[in-house]
């Protein structure tokens, strides 16, 4: 399932954070993340995409936080696995702070990835335009397969709440 506020609600700069418990299980992959407002007219990876949470199911215990852009995208994007023990117990807050120089990413206030390039070209950071927000479960998939475990189901991907801040 997914949940976007394409072409609903998008934003440029400030601070972004869900406060969601994750499913478990092998081939689950959950996510928070975001996409450049301009995809329809100059597509992926060139408008950008914030991957501010996926969890993988094959790889417990992990959290990954990613930025693709023209220049790294894919297996080459800009991303941290950060191990935490406890993320597949109870509710984690999950959140990126956007500005106009850097994108930092935290669990439950820890930080856990920065990324500041010193080159703003469109290929580097495409992030100085307004993004609208994912959240969706993906089954099996390039990122989450291939195998999925279906004894693990049914599973639940809980939203408590997402909330934007303006910069300020």
């Amino acid at each position: 399932t997914r949940i976007t506020t394409k072409n609903k609600h998008h934003f440029r700069y400030g601070r972004i954070e869900t406060r969601a418990k994750i499913p478990v299980g092998e081939g689950l992959w959950p996510a928070f993340w975001m996409l450049g407002q301009n995809i329809d007219t100059v597509g992926w990876p060139l408008c950008g995409e914030i991957d501010i949470l996926e969890y993988v199911g094959r790889e417990p215990g992990e959290i990954f936080t990613s930025l693709h852009t023209k220049a790294n995208y894919g297996d080459n994007a800009n991303s941290q696995k950060t191990r935490f023990a406890d993320i597949e117990e109870g509710f984690h807050r999950y959140s990126a702070e956007w500005t106009p120089e850097s994108i930092v990413f935290f669990v439950d206030d820890q930080l856990v990835y920065t990324f500041e390039p010193k080159d703003r070209s469109v290929e580097v950071w495409p992030f100085d335009q307004p993004f609208y927000v994912l959240l969706n479960l993906a089954i099996g998939g390039n990122f989450g397969g291939p195998g999925v475990d279906d004894s693990v189901f049914p599973q639940e991907y809980i939203i408590d709440y997402v909330r934007v801040y303006a910069p300020e």
